[in-house]
């Protein structure tokens, strides 16, 4: 018998008090990677957005046919929409890929402070990267309740078609690693000791680069690259906490 199809992750907007954070997700990624946060911090009366980019929490069909250009205007446009609804003070905290958008944002939009997580400043070759796509797809559409045969099938079609942007995504995150001494902004990086998807030196690369006057380096013994589902995502929140409690808020 077929499973029932399971409604996949949307974006959500917790509105609680006029300090406001945006949360952007990782590559392949969707907000259930920053729920939890964007919950715990809630309770803690911040206002947190976590959008999704174009194609992501959706078929993998639609990922392909997207890429980094388009992922950064949604988190500019999410950004914006913060703005336009009143919040004058804006706090970023990126996974991944979002960890890159972040630094971006720091260093080409006022922001209140900067955490990015796990946030590459190399990338994997196409190659991998893409190796990765695939495995999204089979996982998507197990997810959705597909027999065997025809997640199959539809996983060959996707590999056939390739990603055309995966070389623009490197060029994208080289590009942001040249500008992060443009960073001056409060920031905190956060690193998982156990991340297997990206270098995690990354994290010191962000570190002594950015010319931030407070500025902090976290790093988790026992976390991986989805540091905010990992063992370690209770002391994490705790962190980011007192983190976005030491800014220099206006109200």
């Amino acid at each position: 018998m077929k499973k029932v199809k399971v409604a996949p992750p949307k974006p959500f907007f917790f509105k609680h008090g006029p300090r406001a954070v945006l949360l952007l997700h990782g590559f392949r990624g969707n907000s259930a990677d920053v729920r939890m946060l964007g919950r715990f911090l809630e309770k803690h009366d911040y206002t947190c957005y976590a959008p999704h980019y174009s194609g992501h929490g959706t078929d993998p069909e639609q990922l392909i046919q997207t890429g980094p250009a388009d992922w950064w205007n949604d988190a500019v446009s999410a950004y914006n929409r913060l703005k336009e609804e009143g919040y004058e003070e804006v706090a970023v905290i990126g996974l991944s890929l979002g960890g890159v958008f972040t630094l971006k944002l720091g260093y080409s939009y006022p922001v209140k402070g900067l955490i990015p997580m796990c946030a590459p400043m190399s990338m994997q070759t196409t190659d991998i990267m893409f190796q990765g796509v695939l495995q999204y797809a089979e996982e998507y559409k197990r997810y959705e309740g597909k027999e065997p045969e025809e997640i199959g099938e539809e996983v060959a079609r996707i590999r056939e078609a390739g990603m055309a942007s995966l070389p623009d995504l490197r060029e994208f995150v080289l590009d942001v690693r040249e500008h992060v001494d443009e960073v001056y902004a409060p920031i905190l990086v956060v690193q998982g000791e156990k991340d297997e998807v990206i270098d995690p030196a990354s994290a010191d690369v962000i570190y002594h680069e950015v010319q931030s006057p407070q500025k902090k380096l976290n790093k988790y013994a026992e976390s991986g690259h989805v540091i905010t589902l990992g063992p370690e995502k209770e002391q994490l929140h705790q962190d980011i906490l007192e983190f976005l409690e030491s800014l220099d808020w206006n109200n």
